[in-house]
């Protein structure tokens, strides 16, 4: 029971403790990111995975001289595990998505997240699955609500292509460019938890921004 919960443990915080595990599972870590990646954008049930913060910290350790890590290695892999999520995500949510949306409870995701998101969708299209990249949890939900709006597949395909290379581009060449500068590396708990908040912010930003509309249309 204590190694199931230790495990647990080590998925859901993988960004700040990525480190410690590269140094005990040496080359299974690729293993382990390509999963815990998959999953964050693959399955609509584990949204809370860790993604921008998790790239950030595994292209700051691939910078580090003799690290297991290599980036020529790692980023095709994370870029892999990405658009294998979200083509996993989409099928699922074409096939399923349907019966699942139209449910008032459901134990197994967040239906107001799923609301949310579909509304996001309606409202940018196919340019949604490319922003909800950078967009925790809009990012997971996003594919799913585009497999359940029956989009073009090879439309949603270019479009998550397109947007996992921005994603994984960013984050992962910002670590290994970046992450390991003297005063990034002294602070990088702050540093994980600010790109945490920037992530959010574009969610947030449209949020309030439909509660505003939705405000002044209640008005009129």
């Amino acid at each position: 029971m204590l190694a199931t919960i230790n495990l647990i443990e080590l998925f859901l915080h993988l960004d700040k403790t990525l480190e410690t595990v590269v140094s005990q599972y040496h080359a299974w870590v690729y293993l382990i990111l390509f999963i815990v990646i998959f999953c964050e954008t693959g399955l609509v049930v584990t949204p809370f995975l860790p993604g921008d913060s998790l790239l950030f910290a595994a292209g700051s350790l691939a910078a580090i001289s003799g690290s297991v890590l290599e980036i020529r290695f790692m980023w095709p892999l994370l870029f892999a595990a990405a658009v294998c999520g979200d083509n996993t995500n989409y099928w699922i949510g074409y096939l399923v998505g349907p019966k699942i949306f139209h449910k008032e409870n459901v134990r197994i995701l967040s239906k107001k997240h799923l609301d949310e998101t579909h509304r996001f969708y309606e409202k940018h299209g196919g340019k949604a699955v490319v922003i909800a990249r950078f967009m925790p949890i809009f990012r997971t939900f996003v594919p799913f609500v585009a497999g359940i709006g029956r989009m073009n597949y090879l439309r949603f395909l270019a479009y998550s292509i397109g947007g996992t290379i921005a994603w994984t581009g960013t984050f992962v060449l910002g670590g290994y460019f970046f992450g390991n500068i003297p005063v990034v590396k002294s602070h990088f708990t702050i540093v994980i938890m600010v790109i945490i908040v920037i992530s959010l912010m574009p969610g947030a930003i449209a949020y309030i921004r439909s509660r505003i509309v939705s405000s002044s249309d209640a008005k009129k």
